[in-house]
């Protein structure tokens, strides 16, 4: 039996058509919309907490609509963006029926949910419709302010020293800090995917302090993950690095309510 390919962000998926793929990302709307177009198998997830309506496993739906069994991993049993973590130590919180039906449930482990899903018929009907992902740009007294579906949308360089909310997991991808941003923001703001298991939900926090980036996340029952206007609108900050902290951040507070103080203050 073929052993699962292990992609620590559903975002790299290139030449994965046909196989069972454990990933480290969270298990959205556009997570499973990738899987469907990447032509998978079968995909196991992270329920990053599951989070407002759901938001969190929202892909497993989107993968039934095209016949794909799909599975979430618990945030509390594995990290959060590291898929070999995913393998060793998963396990499944939530099922789709086209993986029920191979006898994926709840509480099983993820290696042999793999397993399972190997055995999954490849998906024949047309992908479901599923949002892609958006990035929205303002200017607010001098600050240049963009709000993404995703931290993919980030643009290096271009970046560098604007405030961007993003509606990704704060996770660092693969435990490798250089992948906290790709650019050099004044303000980075994350989805904290339920903090997760040895907090990997918000590791990009500090790893972006050694980089001397200011950086929050909010609480995924606050806002949905995968959403960037409701990472804006909704997000309630639960963590902050020290940056962030020193910039006025505190914990409890909407975020757009931080933001708007940070931008009162004109930016030469």
């Amino acid at each position: 039996m073929e052993a699962p390919l292990l992609a620590h962000t559903v975002t790299k998926l290139k030449g994965a058509a046909g196989r069972v793929v454990v990933c480290g990302s969270h298990g959205g709307a556009y997570a499973g919309l990738l899987a469907v177009e990447a032509g998978l198998r079968g995909i196991l997830l992270n329920d990053a907490g599951v989070g407002r309506e759901d938001a969190g496993i929202a892909g497993l739906d989107v993968c039934e609509a095209s016949g794909m069994a799909a599975a979430a991993l618990g945030h509390t049993t594995c990290r959060i963006g590291n898929a070999e973590d995913a393998l060793a130590r998963g396990r499944v919180t939530f099922v789709n029926p086209s993986a029920e039906r191979l006898g994926i449930e709840p509480g099983m482990t993820a290696a042999e949910a793999a397993d399972r899903l190997a055995g999954a018929p490849l998906p024949m009907r047309p992908r479901a419709d599923a949002d892609a992902e958006h990035r929205h740009e303002e200017t607010i007294n001098g600050w240049h302010l963009a709000i993404c579906d995703s931290a993919s949308l980030i643009r290096p360089g271009e970046d560098d020293g604007w405030i961007v909310v993003t509606a990704s997991h704060g996770g660092v991808v693969g435990d490798d800090p250089a992948t906290a941003s790709k650019a050099d923001a004044a303000l980075l703001a994350f989805n904290d995917a339920g903090v997760g298991l040895e907090d990997a939900g918000v590791s990009r926090l500090p790893a972006l302090q050694a980089r001397g980036i200011a950086a929050v996340c909010v609480d995924c029952a606050s806002a949905k993950i995968g959403d960037g206007a409701s990472t804006y609108e909704d997000g309630v900050i639960s963590h902050m690095n020290a940056a962030a902290t020193a910039m006025g951040a505190t914990a409890g507070e909407p975020l757009a309510s931080f933001i708007a103080r940070v931008t009162a203050a004109p930016r030469s």
